[in-house]
């Protein structure tokens, strides 16, 4: 009894979304074709080993004709996508073409579609002319497929995953070798050739593509090799012979199988899970992977919790939900002023009719009150309770003093008043640049 089989299966096939977006956005197909193989495989495994953990009920036989079947085309997926993955990898790495254009991209996108997605379905046709009964089911394992071991088998379903391995094998390590030798200049290539590969993507992708066609090539010949010494080959004498009785269904209770043929299921179960692990580990945690992460986390909390977008200053309030306003002196550590939230709205509101305040400069910036016209809708009681802090109590000389020549520091307020509220503000801060002094005399 293994319960961990459908919780570790399941997780591997969902942690395949941490890596995918930015996959996606690259046009990567013989990527995205690894992880839609490795996680439609994990999927198989996992619901199996819920319907069959315990039992070798004949149940559910149209998801084990369907499962039993993609596991067939994952078989030579994996292994023609590495080698799509090596080959791009070697062409990048040869500096054989100088730039890549719209074109090569979508050609060689839709020589990996073919690669990964054709190839396997005409793979699992072919499954059928050696394919003696209709599926076997397998305690703890599920619905597994069959095949009538001989030498149509062995060209058919062997042969071709080891090529792709041995070819995979080749190409990568020519990609390798290029990079060795022009690892130095290897990142300006690159740039140049408008490649959203990076020098870490591609260490990564190497190091993936390695990792799984060696793993299928050992796979594939210790499968042969068990399949030799396990089961007698057989003459395949004709189609009628081989496919005779075909719906027979074959069930294998745990307790009735060898004890090194449940090791070496257990064996190959174990190596999606670990081949899906790697692969996450490999381009869930760099650099790229993390800034998508960070992008995801800021449209969540701005579209869900309605939260500010980055760099958006946020409003602190102090423990009796007062607002603290930033201070206008020009001191460090000048100390800043509370303010309630509805004292906050009656002072900016007063600020855009421009009946409040003028600066000056002095040893530190600070506001100067200034005459309040009674005709307009404003509580001159609140601004003097609430702006008391900022001014002093007795008007600055300079609210009334014409405009200074040009290179002094300091500006009284328009001449004029406005008090429709079309009227330029007041400077905000002192300027030497005698375009401003120009406006400042137009107004």
């Amino acid at each position: 009894m293994h319960p961990e089989f459908a919780p570790i299966a399941f997780l591997s096939a969902f942690s395949l979304a941490l890596p995918l977006p930015w996959h996606w956005r690259a046009g990567n197909v013989a990527t995205l074709s690894i992880m839609f193989w490795l996680f439609v495989t994990n999927i198989i495994y996992a619901i199996d080993a819920l319907i069959w953990g315990n039992n070798v009920d004949i149940v559910a036989t149209v998801w084990c004709d369907i499962s039993t079947k993609l596991i067939v085309g994952s078989n030579i997926a994996l292994p023609a996508a590495c080698l799509c993955v090596c080959i791009h990898l070697e062409s990048v790495a040869s500096v054989r073409q100088a730039r890549t254009s719209i074109s090569d991209k979508r050609r060689r996108q839709l020589y990996e579609l073919l690669a990964c997605f054709v190839v396997p379905l005409v793979f699992m046709i072919l499954h059928y002319i050696v394919q003696g009964h209709r599926f076997d089911i397998i305690e703890e394992y599920g619905c597994r497929p069959t095949t009538y071991f001989s030498i149509p088998s062995i060209f058919l379903m062997t042969v071709p995953p080891m090529l792709l391995s041995i070819a995979s094998l080749v190409v990568g390590g020519l990609a390798l070798r290029h990079f060795i030798v022009r690892r130095m200049s290897f990142a300006a290539h690159l740039d140049a050739s408008h490649s959203a590969l990076t020098t870490s993507r591609y260490l990564r992708l190497m190091l993936m593509a390695m990792l799984e066609m060696i793993w299928s090539l050992a796979v594939t010949t210790y499968t042969l090799w068990f399949t030799t010494i396990g089961i007698p080959l057989r003459p395949y004498s004709s189609w009628a012979e081989v496919h005779s009785n075909f719906s027979r269904i074959d069930t294998y209770p745990t307790i009735f199988i060898p004890d090194i043929v449940l090791r070496t299921y257990y064996f190959l179960w174990w190596l999606v899970p670990i081949s899906t692990i790697a692969f996450v580990a490999m381009f869930a945690f760099g650099r790229d992977a993390m800034e998508e992460y960070k992008k995801c986390f800021l449209l969540i909390r701005r579209v869900i919790f309605r939260g500010p977008a980055s760099g958006t200053p946020k409003k602190s309030f102090d423990k009796k939900g007062a607002m603290e306003l930033p201070s206008y002196e020009s001191s460090p550590g000048a100390a800043t002023a509370p303010a309630s939230p509805g004292a906050l709205k009656h002072a900016e509101a007063a600020y855009d009719r421009q009946s409040v305040a003028s600066f000056s400069v002095g040893p530190a910036l600070s506001y100067h009150a200034h005459p309040v016209d009674e005709s307009l809708d404003f509580d001159s009681d609140f601004y003097s309770e609430t702006c008391s802090s900022y001014a002093p109590t007795t008007p600055s000389p300079l609210a009334r003093a014409p405009i200074p020549p040009p290179g002094d520091l300091a500006f009284a307020p328009p001449r004029s008043r406005n008090l429709t509220g079309d009227a330029p503000r007041p400077y905000t801060y002192p300027s030497l640049d005698a375009s401003h002094h120009a406006i400042s005399s137009a107004v």
